[in-house]
């Protein structure tokens, strides 16, 4: 499955330090593994949360790829 990060998670991800950077895209290469859930709400198409550590990984599916929306801390990816 093809994993394409939109433009402001592309922004978050360069905005952290180069280990924590890494951490977080390996964690998103093994999609659907890992410490997933759906969030709640009408959001068409539905969004999942990954969990890497205090980092959460917002993304949908589309068609036969992974779109990365938002990657931020727990705080702060929600609003």
């Amino acid at each position: 499955m093809k994993i394409q990060l939109l433009k402001n998670a592309q922004k978050s991800l360069l905005g952290y330090d180069k280990s924590i950077a890494n951490r977080l895209l390996q964690a998103i290469k093994q999609i659907p593994q890992g410490d997933i859930k759906r969030l709640k709400g009408n959001q068409k198409p539905p969004l999942y949360r990954l969990r890497v550590g205090k980092y959460r990984i917002v993304y949908h599916f589309d068609n036969n790829q992974i779109l990365i929306v938002k990657i931020d801390t727990r705080g702060d990816v929600y609003k």
